[in-house]
């Protein structure tokens, strides 16, 4: 039974999707590891006399279970073992400014400088970025025991820890999770095909470039750690771009309008159990006759998946990737170095970072704040761009907060010190990977209960950490806010569709490409992908955007219907190219240049404006051309959005 709000008293949008969690299943094995990682070294510490040392333990396993996101074993180690080294040197530099006064307020506010700017590098930079602070502002916010080397190992420790508990299965399953994210692909593939002609299929093919997104990142991370050719990475790799031409006849399946055959999405479905199993025996494709040039394109694509599939050794010299071969470690580093110290974003960000932390601990130095650490440490949190909308992280932080307090409250008061913190340890971390990707304020209701109880392991104030905790994220929140939110123009007045415009340019690129006379396939696929990557990240930043308050809200949601117009641009393109390869004619020059250049005037437009307006729009060209359903989909793209 369903129950209306009445008219005053319904709830925003952008509220709405903020509250709304997302949709995930369970990690088991990463609750299971949360559980014995956080739990262990506590009880390591109270067996031998030593409770502090064990909570400093487990707060470095609580980065490490943050962490364990990946299921390729090489990118575990990525994502859990790099942030650890960073996370070592910031409690170092913590504790060692520690009660300096002003001298840690600036020394705090340099290393927030650099975590944003590094921070912007990608995920493993982002979250060594995070850590680095984080640790630093542990470190300088409360004495910690022992001698300056201490922390860092223990902190460390803990983290090494849960990157051993999830590298325990590697010498069993090596190579598993690799042909398992290949093997989901060729399925989402299916799924897509199974889709076509029907009003699934847009919501779809959504899901396969986020699929094949994650392939290329798992593969490419492991020819990081074998930048030369080895048999099992060239094998997969030719898996993977080789459902790169089914997805591609999906497109012109989908504009012919009728659904395929069961038999097509079943094929595929077959080879992707070959995929995840390692099958390379024959395998008898029981497909129909194709009737039409798109049935032939679906039809020549699952016969040359089938083919690399149950290839036992595919030439390396004749496989190409899709997104070029990576360059080795030195030169990706150097690359990398370079383009934070220039990049006006990385700047821009480390800056708006050192801002607000400078505040915080500028704030705390001098009006007394009961464990005034959290206060930076919220900051730290709330001002991730990468993770989500600033304002929507502020909002939901202070809401998972709220929460996790009463069930911090709860353990606090009746939960006796000793052994049976580590039996809640136990319970409780589990949560934490459970929640996570629910939505950043279930991961913070998950978090507090877990910090509130080691914090107590070394201050003994049980309860009495429950207010503190509570104002000092408020502050926080309100600091990031207004001194990394409202200040800065291009949080609240963002043109939203500066990179919709350059993703139309590329597009038109990619159509001026397509039917250029000699176009190498590979270099042209390489373009595909890339476009549908970029598309895929402005689709991110859209819903993002779409969780933020009025104006940024509301614009976002004016753009929307533009975004996924040239995704179906793109999809005809492709489309067009299949039909020309199954044997239609070729559009001429001068009637792709014009498509081409309706397409630049749309994104010169977008660049302009930031308001949409509405207009009559009439191309034309030869009647029955591969290029008309283009055509068609280019007139709507500058309907919706076309400047005076």
């Amino acid at each position: 039974m369903s129950r209306e709000f009445p008219i005053g008293l319904t709830p925003p949008d952008w509220l709405v999707r903020n509250l709304r969690p997302e949709q995930a299943s369970v990690n088991w094995a990463a609750a299971a590891r949360a559980a014995v990682a956080m739990a262990l070294p506590l009880a390591i510490g109270l067996a031998a006399g030593q409770p502090a040392y064990g909570a400093l333990a487990s707060m470095g396993a609580l980065s490490g279970v943050i962490g364990d996101t990946a299921d390729a074993y090489r990118l575990r180690i990525l994502n859990i073992a790099v942030p650890q080294l960073f996370g070592a040197i910031g409690v170092t530099i913590g504790s060692l400014v520690f009660g300096h006064g002003w001298v840690a307020v600036a020394a705090v506010t340099g290393v927030a400088l650099v975590s944003g700017m590094i921070s912007t590098i990608g995920a493993v930079a982002s979250v060594s970025g995070l850590l680095l602070l984080l640790n630093c502002v542990i470190g300088a916010g409360i004495p910690l025991p022992g001698q300056w080397w201490l922390a860092p190992l223990l902190m460390s420790g803990g983290g090494l820890l849960v990157l051993a508990l999830a590298l325990l299965a590697w010498p069993l399953r090596s190579g598993v999770p690799e042909r398992a994210t290949v093997a989901s692909t060729y399925r989402t593939a299916a799924d897509l095909l199974a889709a076509a002609g029907t009003d699934a299929y847009v919501d779809l093919r959504v899901a396969v470039t986020q699929s094949l997104n994650q392939s290329y990142d798992v593969v490419l991370a492991r020819r990081a750690f074998h930048h030369g050719r080895s048999p099992d990475l060239v094998r997969l790799l030719a898996q993977l771009n080789a459902v790169t031409p089914v997805v591609e006849a999906a497109p012109a399946a989908h504009q012919y309008g009728k659904p395929l055959p069961a038999e097509v999405p079943a094929a595929v479905r077959h080879l992707a159990d070959a995929v995840e199993t390692g099958y390379t025996g024959p395998i008898g494709l029981q497909l129909p006759t194709p009737v039409n040039e798109t049935a032939r394109a679906v039809d020549h694509a699952l016969r040359h998946a089938a083919a690399v599939v149950t290839d036992r050794a595919p030439d390396p010299h004749a496989l190409e990737d899709r997104l070029g071969r990576p360059a080795a470690l030195r030169i990706r580093a150097s690359r990398a170095a370079r383009n934070v110290l220039l990049s006006a974003g990385s700047w821009r960000y480390g800056l708006r970072l050192a801002l607000c932390i400078g505040l915080a601990q500028a704030l705390v130095s001098i009006v007394s704040v009961p464990r005034s650490y959290w206060v930076a440490l919220t900051i730290t949190f709330v001002m991730k761009p990468d993770f989500g909308s600033v304002f929507s992280r502020a909002l939901m932080r202070a809401l998972g907060t709220v929460a996790g307090l009463v069930v911090a409250a709860a353990v606090l008061t009746f939960v006796p010190n000793g052994w049976w913190d580590v039996l809640a340890l136990f319970v409780l971390a589990p949560l934490i990977p459970v929640l996570t990707p629910r939505g950043y304020g279930y991961q913070t209701a998950a978090i507090t209960p877990v910090i509130l109880l080691l914090s107590d392991l070394l201050n003994h104030q049980g309860t009495g950490l429950l207010v503190p905790r509570l104002v000092d994220s408020l502050m926080g929140c309100a600091i990031a806010l207004v001194a990394g939110y409202l200040l800065w123009r291009e949080s609240w007045h963002t043109r939203v569709g500066d990179r919709l415009a350059d993703a139309v340019a590329d597009t038109a690129g990619y159509v001026e490409y397509a039917f250029r006379s000699g176009a190498d396939p590979a270099a042209r696929a390489r373009r595909r992908r890339r476009l549908y990557r970029d598309l895929s990240q402005i689709r991110t930043e859209f819903q993002r955007a779409l969780t933020e308050p009025p104006p940024i809200g509301r614009r976002a949601a004016a753009w929307w219907p533009l975004v996924v117009a040239v995704e179906r641009i793109v999809d005809a393109t492709t489309a067009a190219g299949v039909r020309v390869k199954q044997g239609s004619p070729k559009p001429s020059t001068a009637e792709v240049a014009h498509v081409v250049r309706q397409l630049r005037e749309l994104s010169e437009g977008l660049r302009e404006t930031d308001v949409l307006f509405t207009v009559r729009t009439d191309l034309t060209g030869p009647s029955g051309s591969v290029l008309e359903p283009l055509r068609q989909e280019v007139a709507t793209a500058r309907a919706i959005a076309s400047p005076h």
